[in-house]
């Protein structure tokens, strides 16, 4: 692991309970570059691959501006159930996960599904995505009812995975997901309006001293 890695946590798959016996191990994590990298004209990478495979992280700057915006994949980064790299600055930034968390879910969670769903073939869906496709639906209905996405799917996990199988009939895919979508949309929220932005700075500030 790379020296200025604050945070790595397994995504995909293995941290939503979906895991098969070919299933990768993804990785996500966050970098922090060097304050005085800032300086130069040429600036830091914002997110680089590797060094292991299907593994990515973003710098912690870029990292913080998606995560405000309610960025899914983000955001579950922050609940992943597996954690193999943390700093305290990493511990620092999952500890403020709550900050992150406000109301514009409900239309970035929804969103991203509606992207994927246009993506589908209904004469030939890809499968995979379809079985994503539901399970970021479900995360997103549990964010905004208790505070926090459904990481690890549980119960889900044999009709998601027959669903990847396609197992299960398209007609009854696409009403599971409209269900989802009207119960994503309409649902009682308990988010707060906006993101707790100053607390978010006061880290990414408190972070870049450390690393000056």
């Amino acid at each position: 692991m790379s020296d200025d890695l604050i945070l790595s946590v397994v995504m995909g798959s293995r941290a939503y309970g979906l895991e098969t016996d070919d299933s990768d191990t993804d990785r996500r994590g966050v970098f922090v570059a060097p304050t005085a990298a800032f300086w130069r004209l040429d600036k830091p990478p914002t997110h680089r691959d590797g060094p292991l495979p299907e593994q990515f992280s973003w710098e912690v700057e870029r990292f913080c501006a998606l995560g405000l915006d309610a960025n899914p994949t983000i955001l579950e980064c922050l609940w992943s159930p597996i954690v193999e790299v943390i700093t305290p600055a990493g511990r620092r930034l999952r500890d403020l996960r709550g900050a992150f968390v406000s109301a514009r879910a409900q239309r970035s969670f929804a969103g991203y599904a509606e992207d994927q769903f246009r993506r589908l073939d209904p004469a030939a869906p890809k499968w995979k995505q379809a079985m994503h496709m539901m399970r970021l639906l479900l995360s997103g209905l549990h964010l905004v009812r208790h505070g926090e996405p459904l990481v690890q799917v549980g119960p889900y996990r044999e009709r998601l995975l027959a669903v990847k199988r396609g197992e299960v009939p398209w007609a009854e895919v696409d009403a599971w997901r409209a269900s989802l979508s009207a119960e994503l949309t309409a649902a009682p929220c308990v988010l707060p309006d906006r993101p707790d932005r100053e607390r978010v700075e006061d880290f990414l500030v408190g972070v870049r001293k450390e690393f000056l």
